[in-house]
């Protein structure tokens, strides 16, 4: 296999799981980062790795849905209203995608790159090398309503059909397993496929395991332009400095768009802002649950336990709307019994951006118009679980081996 000098723009779970996995086989890996490494949506976000998590935003409901909450200030989706026309094609093919036929379709694919992420995940935590939190306790989905049972009915259903392990918990066997904090709920769906970590704690020591295997990191820097040769990229600019390497990948998430139109590229992806504050407090939660009502997830980390959720698409900013954050806080407390979030907390919610696809399923491969650079964006509300996937899919590509997986559902000309 020929060593090759790679870089890889975007420094978030996909960017640093692609560092990994291309200096594993042995190339020169440079990492470029707008940013510091530490911040971004890879550091608020739910930490699941979610094999249960078989259908994608793009779903039959989701239009209605969307409708409907856009009118309320606290509701889990927003879109704000906008002339755009990059939103406006992105939301025409959104609804285009908005279909069973759309759904059944994606979930093998969907299921296998979530169930070869959590074995990445898992080879990593065993390697004594890269220290880091992840627990393999499920994932509950806990109801109120029988709307909402339902409506979780008709994945469970589908996910058994995958092979997916699914139980149903009344209200009184939630609390026989979680006993430290009584849920007031209907009861549950509890994935056994599922797991859980602390992002920033992975994120930190993968950062410093690469630093000490050679991958070099060029942050807080920019990339500003590409200069190449018929279908290839020879250099590219940042704003201190130009860098030259064989291949390329783009792996910067919600900025994907915009860097790929420089290269006549048109991906359609949008931001998908979301909301988490931690309560450091004993709370007594040992199971990861979404509200499914509520669409909150709720985590125990590594010495807190994260709450966090809606959609917000509304361009690339960092702005905090309280509203959201109270929405979530206030769903923690009418979910779980003994739960008290202090006001004073939501000066601590942190935001970040998700890459929505137009169907929900990441871009990942080459595209025809630039011989050497691979895609790795694109994973809507599921970067965090299929990080480790995405880069050893791009890091085979790149290697000339065969792929783990059927790249064919992940192709970004589709």
């Amino acid at each position: 296999m020929v060593k090759k000098k790679v870089i890889v723009i975007g420094g978030g779970i996909v960017g640093l799981s692609t560092a990994y996995y291309l200096q594993k086989e042995g190339h020169e890996v440079t990492v470029i980062d707008k940013g510091e490494i530490g911040s971004g949506a890879s550091h608020i976000n739910a930490g699941y790795l979610t094999p249960s998590h078989i259908v994608p935003m793009a779903a039959p409901g989701m239009i209605s849905k969307g409708i409907r909450w856009m009118f309320n200030a606290s509701s889990p989706f927003y879109i704000q209203p906008r002339l755009n026309l990059d939103l406006i094609r992105w939301g025409l093919k959104f609804m285009k995608s908005c279909t069973s036929s759309h759904v059944l379709k994606s979930m093998r694919s969907i299921l296998d790159i979530n169930l070869l992420s959590k074995k990445l995940y898992l080879e990593m935590q065993q390697s004594k090398f890269l220290k880091f939190h992840l627990e393999s306790k499920g994932l509950l989905m806990a109801y109120k309503t029988s709307k909402a049972e339902r409506e979780e009915a008709k994945v469970v259903n589908w996910a058994k059909d995958l092979g997916i392990n699914v139980k149903q918990f009344s209200k009184d066997e939630i609390l026989k397993i979680q006993p430290e904090s009584p849920m007031d709920v209907a009861g549950a769906f509890w994935y056994e496929s599922d797991a859980h970590s602390t992002p920033e704690l992975f994120m930190k020591n993968l950062f410093k395991y690469l630093k000490l295997k050679g991958v070099k990191f060029n942050i807080n820097d920019e990339v500003n332009s590409f200069k190449k040769e018929g279908k290839f990229i020879k250099s590219i600019k940042t704003k201190k400095q130009v860098f030259k390497a064989d291949e390329f990948v783009i792996a910067t998430g919600a900025w994907s768009e915009r860097i790929l139109k420089n290269l006549g590229i048109y991906l359609s992806i949008q931001a998908g802002k979301g909301y988490s504050f931690n309560l450091n407090k004993s709370t007594g939660i040992s199971i990861p649950a979404i509200l499914l009502e509520a669409k909150v997830a709720v985590t125990p980390m590594k010495g807190y336990t994260r709450f966090g959720g809606t959609m917000e698409i509304s361009g690339i900013n960092k702005k905090i709307n309280l509203n959201r954050v109270n929405a979530i806080a206030k769903a923690g407390e009418e979910y779980y019994s003994n739960i008290s979030i202090p006001k004073n907390i939501f000066s601590k919610a942190q935001s970040g951006l998700r890459p929505l696809s137009h169907d929900g399923l990441p871009f990942i491969g080459r595209h025809r118009k630039v011989d050497n650079l691979v895609l790795a964006t694109g994973h809507s509300m599921m970067g965090w679980s299929l990080g480790p996937a995405t880069g050893k899919l791009v890091t085979e590509l790149i290697s000339d081996k065969t792929s783990s997986l059927d790249l064919n559902s992940f192709n970004p000309e589709r």
